[in-house]
């Protein structure tokens, strides 16, 4: 029995729920990457590293490989890169549109304390 695809996407979002596992994918962005480059740049036990890659191959997000003795981590499709583009621009709209409302918070303060 296959599972619905609601279900497909909610444990996709799911696997993306962590702050790691986005970050490691906005530095594959540009190209495949070994390990020890991530390292360097994530904040993050080798160990914890390695679980959250293990979590994001399983679901097929990313698929690694060895290159002259280094292990190498890519991301499995371009459109991942359209599904971080998109949490940016959804992340950047709900910011402008909760600016917006700050802004008119403001205008009323001022005007109750008239």
């Amino acid at each position: 029995m296959s599972v619905p695809l609601y279900q497909a996407k909610a444990e996709l979002f799911r696997t993306l729920g962590h702050p790691v596992r986005i970050r490691v994918l906005e530095l594959l962005q540009p190209g495949p990457k070994p390990v020890r480059d991530l390292l360097a740049v994530i904040d993050i036990e080798p160990s914890s590293l390695s679980q959250q890659l293990a979590v994001l191959r399983r679901a097929g997000i990313v698929v690694s490989f060895r290159d002259s003795g280094a292990v190498m981590y890519a991301l499995s499709t371009p459109a991942v890169l359209d599904l971080l583009a998109a949490g940016r621009r959804i992340l950047g709209e709900m910011l402008t549109d909760r600016g917006e409302l700050l802004a008119e918070l403001k205008v009323g303060a001022e005007e109750d304390r008239r």
